[in-house]
């Protein structure tokens, strides 16, 4: 639909990387923002970008917790993805949970003190350990 209302085909839309990182972006937002509204506690959603030029798409609070996430239209995770979920986490101390980089990849990979890049499909596939998609869990 994005697509249409664009004017752009597929196929012009994945030679643009940056308009297709807008895109994945806003569609990971939307879909964390419905699966938060389902929780029973009350989760708020944030943006993050400081004076120095750090920047997290996602920080999600419930209670005095958070966790950054970083949305990336890329095969494979860098270590450069990490910066503004590093930034967030030294903001926060001891309030700081996790910090996540959502990629097109399939492997859950770690970088770091509670640092992982996670497969977006991972928003709704199976998890082995609940038995339930991230859509279903509560």
């Amino acid at each position: 639909m994005a697509c249409s209302l664009l004017r752009c085909s597929a196929a012009e839309l994945d030679g643009q990387r940056d308009l297709l990182g807008q895109l994945l972006e806003t569609f990971v937002f939307g879909e964390i923002e419905k699966q938060a509204s389902a929780h029973p506690e009350r989760i708020s959603l944030h943006h993050l970008r400081d004076k120095d030029g750090y920047e997290v798409d996602i920080v999600v609070q419930r209670g005095v917790r958070h966790a950054g996430i970083e949305v990336k239209a890329a095969s494979s995770g860098r270590e450069g993805d990490f910066r503004g979920l590093k930034r967030l986490r030294e903001l926060l101390g001891p309030r700081f949970h996790s910090g996540i980089v959502l990629y097109d990849g399939e492997h859950v990979l770690p970088f770091g003190d509670r640092l992982l890049a996670v497969p977006l499909s991972s928003l709704w596939v199976r998890s082995p350990r609940s038995g339930t998609t991230a859509n279903q869990s509560k």
